[in-house]
């Protein structure tokens, strides 16, 4: 084992929390741009330098000045030219006419003149600065000028064919702040591929096991105490299908056992001799076989766990429409031909089937509407019959609960429609509601989500 693995495994890891992966991220934005501004001033310093004030150039000029001011005037244009570089040049001028250059009636630049004048003990020095656009148009040499007078009144010319002192103060504080903007962006992008993702994640595997019972469990990644939220999570999301599945099987079973005593009691009713006792207990046998049978039905519904899939809503819609009307109900149907929904086509074919068939058995002039919009798909299926009790238009979703009256038993059912309905709704995210319509009848609202 080497020496950094046994380090490893010896010295304790911290955990890593999204507390302190934030304050890390931070910290790096702040350690990469300070990085990124080191590169600028090392790497980029031919052109990033700072101002002409601060580039130590006004001093060299002083001194060269100062220097051939007190020379005799016959050593002054070598002088002159062995002061000049390889950034710029200098020449000794009798008048100001050798130079070429236009005379400036303002030609001082405030934050330099005063400067200069003080580093040449010279208060009243004249200085005169061309930039590349004082020149005039054809002049052989373009670039910047810097003209100062000596006390016999001689001149000196300093030229550059640019600028070598570096940029101005604005355009480089606009470097520094792109640069900034940058290096966040680059500390956020990568935060986000160990932060935001996970985080992603786990809010698209709540919704998707809020539409599907059966939805893989959600990887473990990310933070620590992001980790431990999504273990939480797929533990509760087994627990549930779990128990879900024990629940089901135990309910189908006591249904299914239940058929056995009522078949014993349609055989011993069949040696009733009374005809109206026997008609009543055949009745009575035959609406608890219907319960149980829809019972099952109920319980074993494999529809509300069918996989998720993308379907044709509007097509489905038109499906069940024509086939209540080759059956001689006419429904009316209005919305959307073509409306791509994912969710579990069966199950809500289920639904919609039971929701129609209700409007058309208990009303008149049923009518189905579809209305796409930004954040969910709205079904509504409208008859103009008796409506439903506002106090029991939450107590029809119970399971075996039936209205007596206008909604009873002479029409068939037992009671497991609506909250079947109801149930796959909810497994995809949705929702029914019911409510009395205006003029009479009923309005059945079932909203599915989108995405």
């Amino acid at each position: 084992m080497s020496l950094f693995a046994w380090a490893r495994r010896a010295l304790p890891r911290p955990r890593v929390t999204i507390a302190r992966w934030i304050a890390l991220t931070t910290l790096a934005a702040m350690l990469s741009l300070l990085l990124l501004k080191w590169l600028f001033s090392s790497l980029l310093s031919v052109w990033a330098q700072p101002p002409l004030l601060e580039s130590g150039l006004i001093e060299k000029t002083a001194a060269v000045t100062r220097i051939i001011d007190a020379a005799p005037a016959a050593q002054r244009p070598s002088l002159a030219s062995a002061a000049g570089d390889a950034s710029y040049s200098v020449q000794w001028l009798r008048r100001h006419e050798d130079s070429g250059l236009p005379r400036l009636v303002d030609s001082e630049f405030s934050e330099g003149a005063p400067k200069m004048r003080a580093l040449l003990n010279r208060p009243d020095a004249h200085i005169e600065v061309f930039e590349p656009a004082d020149l005039p148009e054809g002049s052989a040499q373009r670039g910047y000028a810097l003209l100062i007078e000596l006390s016999d009144r001689s001149w000196l010319l300093y030229r550059a064919a640019d600028r070598s002192w570096g940029l101005d103060e604005l355009p480089r504080n606009l470097i520094i702040v792109a640069l900034m903007i940058i290096s966040s962006l680059a500390v956020a992008l990568f935060a986000t591929r160990y932060l935001a993702r996970p985080l992603e994640r786990f809010a698209e595997g709540a919704r998707r096991f809020g539409k599907d019972f059966n939805a893989p469990p959600i990887p473990v990644v990310g933070p620590d105490d992001l980790r431990q939220a999504i273990l939480a999570f797929n533990a509760t999301q087994a627990q549930l299908k779990h128990f879900l599945k024990d629940r089901t099987q135990m309910l189908a079973a006591i249904s299914h056992d239940l058929r056995a005593p009522l078949t014993r009691m349609r055989l011993r009713g069949e040696f009733i001799e009374d005809a109206e006792l026997q008609a009543k207990l055949f009745k009575d046998v035959d609406e608890m076989q219907a319960m149980v049978d829809a019972a099952l039905q109920f319980f074993r519904d494999d529809a509300r766990l069918e996989p998720a899939t993308a379907f044709d809503l509007g097509e489905l819609l038109l499906t069940v429409v024509e086939d209540f009307k080759d059956a001689g109900a006419i429904i009316h149907l209005s919305g959307p031909h073509r409306c791509v929904y994912v969710g579990r086509p069966v199950g809500i074919k289920r639904v919609l089937v039971n929701l129609i068939e209700n409007a058309a058995k208990y009303g008149a002039e049923p009518t189905v509407q579809l209305e796409v919009a930004a954040e969910q798909l709205v079904i509504r299926v409208l008859d103009r019959g008796p409506g439903i009790p506002e106090p029991l238009q939450e107590r029809v979703f119970e399971p075996f609960y039936r209205i007596e009256g206008s909604r009873n038993k002479g029409t068939g059912g037992v009671g497991l429609g609506l909250p079947a309905a109801r149930a796959i709704v909810l497994e995809q995210g949705g929702s029914v509601t019911l409510s009395n319509r205006q003029g009479g009848g009923l309005e059945v609202r079932v909203a599915l989500p989108v995405g």
